[in-house]
């Protein structure tokens, strides 16, 4: 079944991902800025995926794993539960290969992400805000419709997808001495992780956590999964546990996590706005907070962050 493989991507499995997803998927742009180049004392490359088909990254992993589905898992249709940007990528995927896709959504996610799902044409089921109620709904549908489950993040297909971001990244930038990405369930951070071991093993993978959802970090402190103590912050696509496929590749590729407060996030996600004009949802720019928070770190280093997201609620702006 897709959703239980067993097998970590190696090169060639995210060679053949990226192969397979690239007609499906905008290879996004690389951006600089003299100011933040400034501010920073970094030479930074931004990898755009604000800009990637339905604004973020996730189209990547959910485009890998729903074009692996069989013809009998295809006619079942999909399903996954999602606050916003991997359900959109699932729903955006179903459509391309002509299934059906059912997804699960905390009642409280984003408009925006809501209103975007729907257009895809997938099923909503609305529940909960709690990963619990997500769960035991995402169940009932499997079980109702036979469904094949592709996990947000915690699932080798969507990890391999992912990483093809930094991959395309290390091709037009080579030489990078780190990439920054941020950090919630952790499929983004470990394929970037991957693409890194394999593609420039010399560079250093550093994430970026809020402050308020800092259960990565802890994790790797406690060298097991632990939750956060509170869960508090403006970064809503950040705010899921890691898996036992992600953790295990974050801790062995992975130099450190920065957490960062919300008006840090709230600092860089207005600095990206005013002076580089593109628009970064606040998960997106945790990895740039993270960068000018621990300047001295990155100083006179060729670093590339993953701006992972740009779906914001317009209605909802903290500036």
């Amino acid at each position: 079944m897709l959703s239980v493989s067993t097998n970590i991507p190696t090169r060639e499995i995210i060679e053949e991902a990226h192969a397979r997803i690239r007609p499906f998927i905008h290879k996004t742009s690389v951006l600089t800025s003299h100011t933040v180049n400034e501010i920073s004392g970094a030479e930074v490359y931004f990898k755009c995926e604000n800009l990637q088909k339905i604004g973020a990254f996730k189209i990547r992993g959910g485009m890998n794993a729903v074009l692996q589905l069989n013809e009998e898992e295809r006619q079942k249709g999909v399903a996954t539960h999602s606050s916003g940007n991997h359900a959109q990528a699932i729903a955006y995927a179903a459509r391309e290969v002509g299934c059906k896709a059912y997804i699960v959504m905390p009642e409280n996610a984003p408009e925006i992400k809501k209103k975007a799902v729907a257009g895809y044409g997938a099923e909503i089921i609305f529940c909960k805000p709690t990963l619990q109620a997500r769960e035991e709904a995402l169940n009932e549908v499997v079980e109702r419709t036979g469904a094949t489950f592709v996990h947000p993040f915690n699932n080798y297909h969507v990890i391999a997808g992912q990483a093809t971001a930094a991959k395309e990244l290390i091709e037009e930038i080579p030489d990078l001495d780190s990439i920054l990405t941020p950090v919630g369930g952790g499929g983004l951070l470990s394929g970037t992780a991957l693409s890194v071991h394999y593609f420039s093993p010399k560079t250093i993978v550093v994430a970026g956590e809020p402050e308020g959802a800092q259960d990565a970090y802890l994790s790797l402190q406690e060298g097991k999964i632990v939750s956060a103590p509170y869960i508090k912050t403006i970064a809503d696509g950040l705010l899921t546990n890691l898996g036992d496929k992600t953790f295990p590749l974050i801790q062995k590729y992975v130099k450190s996590i920065v957490t960062v407060t919300d008006d840090e996030i709230i600092a860089a996600m207005r600095l990206v706005w005013e002076r580089m004009k593109v628009v970064v949802e606040p998960s997106g720019v945790v990895p740039l907070a993270a960068l000018l928070k621990e300047k001295e770190i990155f100083n006179g280093k060729k670093v590339g962050i993953i701006f992972s997201g740009g779906n914001v609620d317009l209605g909802n702006l903290p500036f």
